[in-house]
This record gives structure tokens, C-alpha cells and sequence, in this order.
């Protein structure tokens, strides 16, 4: 039998613990008391949910973009949809972007920077790090914190400022526009910062106003402290 040195086993050791808990799916909807899950909740590949006969529970998967509505049974997350056993799923794949939006999040103090450099050449419209497709955004934003969102396809495109308390956050961490009687424009291309870090995306053409699925319009960015 072959034998790995150590050197080379650890990064395997160290690297899977952190994949097994990277979040898949964010719970959308509660329905009764199912035990150990709760609206607005990450979960991870591999979590058990027990749902009695009355409970309900909906699933938006972050990167295969799939919305589950579960009724009852015992629910297992997958890494790109549930398995259910002794209940009812009803599974239909909605628009998102979550790959390249996982990805922006990463990326945003990176972004920052890069927009910074830029400045020398306003007429230059950014590239957009991926799409929302619902145009009233849904802010991971731990903690609160002050937001700006500005249009930056347009000349003299509008600019809104938010200065959120955790009392107005869901679960102490996001932020819904669509609460805020804020919409923005289908099509349009925009900016978001909070502190140093910076998101640009595009509004979906088609985008809807008003409770489309939180994982089509989901801004995540990393917590500050």
C-alpha cells in the first residue's frame, strides 16, 4: 500500500471539513416549526431536516439554481438539490446567477480597488460581475452598516444611500429593498458599496418588480469584522 506523505495529505485533511460546510442553499420560506432551520438560514451539503406533517420549508440552491418547496418528511441537502424521503417536493429552476455572484463576493474588496484605478477614465462603463433578475435586491450585509447603489450605465444615473441598523436586518444580516419601497431599473447596470468593498452587476432585461425568489436577487457581501 502506497503511502501519502504528510506534507501532502494535510491540504486534503485541512480542505474538506471547509467544502463539507461552504453553504448550498438559503431557506426561503418557513412554514410551521420544523426543528434546526429558520428563515433566512444558509445550509450546507449534507443537512438533515426533519419535517413534520404540517411543516414546510423552501429551498433556493445557490448555484443550480433550483427553488424546492418541501411538505413534510425528512429533507437531506444536496450540493445541488434535496433528497426527500417520506414528504412532498414540489422543484422548479429559477433565473440566477449564483456562481459568478459567489465569486463577486470573493472578489469584492479586489473590485474596490480596480475601481479606484479606473477613475482617470469616467466614461468607461464597468463590466458587470454578474446578474440579479429580480430589480429589488436582497443585501447580505452583516451586521448594517452603510450601503450606496449607483447606476453607472447612464450619465447622471441615480444614486441611493442606506444607513442600515441590525434592527432592520433579517436575522441580524440581510437587507430587502423590496421592504424599502426601493426598485431599481431593468437593464441597468450598477454599483454597490459598502465600505471598502464594491459589487457590480446588471439588472436582468426581463427583471421583475416585487417578491421574486431570493436567490435571483441576492448581493452578498463579505462580513467586515
Amino acid at each position: 500500500m502506497k503511502i501519502l506523505p504528510i506534507a501532502l495529505l494535510a491540504p486534503l485533511l485541512f480542505a474538506a471539513p471547509a467544502f463539507a460546510q461552504a453553504p448550498v442553499a438559503l431557506v426561503e420560506e418557513v412554514g410551521g416549526k420544523p426543528a434546526g432551520v429558520e428563515f433566512m438560514d444558509y445550509v450546507a451539503a449534507g443537512k438533515v431536516i426533519k419535517l413534520g406533517p404540517r411543516d414546510s420549508i423552501v429551498l433556493g440552491y445557490l448555484r443550480s439554481c433550483w427553488r424546492e418547496t418541501i411538505r413534510g418528511g425528512t429533507v437531506t441537502v444536496g450540493p445541488a438539490q434535496s433528497e426527500v424521503q417520506g414528504g412532498a417536493v414540489e422543484r422548479v429552476r429559477v433565473e440566477c446567477d449564483g456562481g459568478r455572484m459567489e465569486l463577486a463576493a470573493a472578489q469584492s474588496k479586489q473590485s474596490a480597488a480596480a475601481v479606484v484605478r479606473k477613475v482617470t477614465n469616467p466614461r468607461a462603463v464597468p463590466k458587470p460581475q454578474f446578474t440579479i433578475y429580480g430589480r429589488t435586491p436582497v443585501v447580505e450585509l452583516k451586521g448594517g452598516g452603510k450601503l450606496a447603489i449607483e447606476r453607472v450605465d447612464v450619465a447622471n444615473g441615480e444614486r441611493m444611500e442606506f444607513t442600515i441598523s441590525r434592527v432592520e436586518l433579517v436575522r441580524g444580516t440581510f437587507y430587502d429593498l423590496l421592504r424599502a419601497g426601493t426598485s431599481l431599473k431593468a437593464g441597468g447596470i450598477y454599483r454597490a458599496t459598502v465600505g471598502d468593498q464594491q459589487i457590480v452587476f446588471e439588472v436582468d432585461k426581463t427583471a421583475k418588480e416585487g417578491a421574486e425568489p431570493i436567490n435571483s436577487r441576492l448581493l452578498r457581501f463579505q462580513p467586515t469584522s
